[in-house]
């Protein structure tokens, strides 16, 4: 492993570059993004060195990261398919990794492809969660078949300070998108209604919001740690004629299940979506 550049130093990126540094030293990380400050600002945090373009990021680095918004992608992307077709002729391809949601290994392969007489470039697709921020993210890893074992094991080192990365088949990445990717919002809404919930009956905003966090962290710990099926570890709180039993009963009553089964679903249509359409409108 040499080095990785970042073209976009949004929150993402920043996540994904702090975590790298367990294994790289910060002298050979690089990035470039067209808003200088937040530039600089990553670069004072972090110690990564500033690059002047995105052709000098690709003309530069092993790895290149992808992490702007989707709509600038298709930009970025032919701005740096010379240099990459370059360095593919030459032998010495990068690994294009990109976290656009639905854009899928073909699409970008396509989008890079210059006179390549059916050689394409390395490109691998990820989708984090913003929990990788603190080191608690959700990490799919997919890679098209010239991305070497070799490279594919670096990647997954390079990301795992930022939490736990799982390789699958890209098939499930619109799903993956639509749970983890998107989840986080769900859960926050939920964290909410349940302090609200708290607050109604009588308790202080903060209280209400330190309990309900730490309910729901502990939860998902527990079922982590346990091994135990989800529906098990509910019946383990659920006393007959209880009050859990009240409170599922009126999740039940409002549909909750079927209502979260619903956004997931509609979180991954979307993806499909964003990656068939000509202009993506968003970033996970």
């Amino acid at each position: 492993m040499k080095n990785i550049s970042f073209i976009g130093s949004g929150n993402m990126g920043f996540a994904l570059m702090n975590a790298a540094l367990r294994v790289i030293k910060a002298e050979d990380i690089y990035i470039t993004d067209t808003d200088s400050e937040k530039t600089k600002n990553v670069s004072v945090s972090l110690g990564v060195n500033i690059l002047k373009s995105n052709i000098e990021a690709a003309q530069k680095c092993d790895f290149i990261f992808l992490a702007v918004k989707p709509q600038v992608l298709p930009a970025v992307l032919n701005e740096i398919k010379p240099i990459v077709n370059k360095r593919i002729t030459e032998g010495y391809a990068p690994v294009i990794v990109s976290m656009a949601a639905g854009w899928t290994i073909a699409k970008l392969q396509s989008s890079l492809a210059e006179n390549t007489q059916g050689v394409y470039a390395p490109v691998a697709r990820i989708m984090p969660n913003t929990p990788a921020l603190i080191g608690q993210g959700m990490i799919a890893l997919t890679a098209s078949k010239e991305v070497s074992a070799q490279k594919t094991d670096e990647l997954e080192e390079l990301l795992g300070g930022a939490g736990i990365v799982d390789l699958i088949n890209e098939h499930y990445m619109d799903a993956v998108t639509g749970l983890s990717g998107s989840g986080p919002a769900f859960v926050y809404l939920f964290i909410e209604a349940l302090a609200d919930g708290a607050v109604r009956a009588g308790l202080a905003r903060d209280k209400a919001l330190l309990y309900a966090s730490q309910t729901v962290k502990g939860a998902a710990s527990m079922l982590q740690e346990t091994g135990k099926h989800p529906g098990e570890l509910k019946d383990m709180v659920t006393s007959p004629g209880g009050t859990t039993i009240a409170g599922i009963a009126a999740l039940e009553n409002g549909a909750f299940r079927s209502t979260v089964i619903k956004a997931v679903e509609a979180a991954w249509k979307r993806s499909i979506e964003l990656g068939n359409s000509g202009v993506n409108q968003e970033l996970n």
